[in-house]
């Protein structure tokens, strides 16, 4: 029989991390973090990082581990996050996975098909490059990656050249690799769903983007302008939040179209990751609109 993880799923500001801790907590065990954004240093506010008091001493991994102009994707986060799995394991825990990044989710509990790997941001990029650029520049730069996908087509097929360089920028992997293996996960995956009512959800996400504010947000958008950084040339940086601000230092927003987009920004963000789930028939849904009931939870990996 596989040994057995726990990952807790859904919308941003659903309330996973506190389920998680309590878990986590009851089990006397591990989180992994599945967040694209929080495994980034210096954007705690922006990123929704748990604070040391949240987290209760219980260890995290992916929190605020790297730099901002380092490269990280889905693919190198579950080859990671398979063997930080491993050790928990060894040492006789259940490791308990948390994270509303449904791509990082699945690289990290199944491995993924080259089809199941996509990025609207990274893409509406490289449509970007192509318009600035040309063909030949997407092609040259395939060339570079991933020789083997660039023999097989011509500068002319841009659509196919794009894809590949998505696959690659999103997971890591060439997507000629991706044709021929998929990992061997040697564990089972019980993952819980957070469920709230809509309205409760959105009323969550604006009290959010207040305490965002309120905690200083601003000062740590200023902090990256003073320091070179920008949503443009850090992928790091290209989340809702940090956006808007940046817009609003530069003169797009007024201060109130700034708060007021970075709520709606995050009900879209919201949705999608609703859609993301709901694909998936394995999640068991809860609702935690009451209480947090981790013995409901238990009972599933029993």
């Amino acid at each position: 029989m596989k040994k057995k993880c726990i990952a807790i799923v859904g919308p941003t500001a659903s309330g996973k991390t506190p389920v998680s801790i309590e878990l986590a907590k009851k089990l006397d065990t591990e989180i992994i973090s599945a967040d694209s954004r929080q495994v980034y240093k210096h954007i705690p506010i922006a990123s929704a990082i748990p604070s040391s008091e949240e987290r209760q001493g219980i260890k995290h991994y992916f929190l605020e581990e790297l730099e901002l102009d380092e490269k990280f994707n889905a693919g190198e986060f579950g080859r990671k996050g398979r063997e930080i799995i491993d050790t928990i394991f060894a040492e006789g825990k259940t490791p308990v996975i948390v994270g509303g990044s449904g791509l990082y989710i699945q690289s990290l509990i199944d491995g993924f098909f080259e089809e199941e790997i996509k990025d609207e941001e990274i893409r509406k990029k490289l449509f970007d490059d192509l318009e600035k650029y040309g063909k030949e520049y997407l092609y040259n730069k395939l060339l570079e990656i991933d020789i083997e996908s660039a023999q097989k087509i011509t500068p002319n097929f841009y659509r196919r050249i794009i894809r590949a360089l998505e696959v690659y920028y999103v997971s890591g992997k060439k997507i000629s690799d991706l044709h021929k293996e998929k990992p061997e996960i040697n564990f089972e995956t019980v993952q819980i769903g957070i469920h709230l009512d809509r309205n409760i959800l959105y009323e969550q996400i604006n009290k959010r983007v207040d305490d965002m504010i309120s905690k200083g947000l601003l000062k740590e958008v200023e902090w990256l302008k003073e320091n070179g950084y920008h949503y443009s040339t850090h992928n790091s940086l290209n989340t809702v939040g940090i956006k808007e601000v940046f817009k609003y230092f530069e003169g797009e927003y007024t201060y109130y179209n700034m708060i007021e987009m970075i709520k709606q920004n995050t009900r879209r963000y919201a949705k999608r990751q609703l859609s993301w789930f709901r694909r998936d028939k394995r999640i068991n849904w809860i609702n935690i609109e009451n209480k947090i009931d981790t013995a409901e939870i238990l009972k599933l990996i029993n």
